[in-house]
């Protein structure tokens, strides 16, 4: 089977639809964002979602935010996002990735995170009433966007709003959000967020 090309299709979605549609966009922390948010700002009126339960420890995930907002209000967008940001919820992470706190990075424990952030914001955008729904975590290489993609699109189903398609690292996304993160100074993290086993690169 021929690999799907995510970015070919987002290039296709963005050149026929209509002006601005509203996107609801999880995101994972400030440096993922940056790039994502240059690019997408620019055809979508974006709302970010910062619904990350698996951050761990809490101390973590508010330095996380910090630097999130810190992007907001230091990078100029034409139309600058708004934010939702519902507190940390780690007991829902811990209660769904139960019995796989042994898994290697990129195994099943990562499959049941991206599903359970997914789930959040496509539920968010179905009562929010948004055109669609869609994650920055494609932008980094240490995120299968097949597997995140796939889920999307079945909770976009489930949900009954449309999954934006994203394979964001391509065309040089992932240099250029280190670029930004550098510009203007942001605290990159050094593991993706529950530790387990081990702490892991972003």
């Amino acid at each position: 089977m021929e690999k799907r090309n995510y970015q070919k299709e987002l290039d296709a979605l963005i050149e026929n639809m209509p002006a601005r549609p509203r996107l609801l966009l999880q995101s994972c922390c400030g440096p993922c964002s940056s790039y994502v948010l240059e690019y997408m700002t620019q055809y979508f009126d974006v709302t970010l979602l910062f619904y990350d339960p698996n951050i761990r420890p809490e101390a973590e995930y508010e330095k996380r935010l910090a630097t999130l907002k810190q992007l907001l209000s230091a990078m100029p967008m034409d139309h600058p996002p708004a934010l939702i940001e519902p507190g940390w919820r780690g007991g829902e992470f811990e209660a769904a990735a139960k019995g796989l706190e042994q898994e290697p990075e990129g195994g099943k424990r990562c499959a049941v995170c991206f599903r359970l952030r997914l789930e959040e914001t496509a539920r968010q955008a179905a009562a929010g009433g948004f055109d669609w729904f869609g994650t920055t975590l494609t932008v980094s290489p240490h995120k299968n966007a097949e597997v995140i993609n796939r889920i999307g699109a079945e909770l976009g189903e489930k949900y009954g709003v449309k999954w934006l398609p994203s394979d964001f690292k391509k065309r040089n996304g992932y240099l250029r959000s280190i670029q930004l993160s550098k510009q203007y100074g942001l605290y990159r993290q050094e593991y993706c967020g529950c530790g387990w086993p081990e702490k892991t690169e972003q």
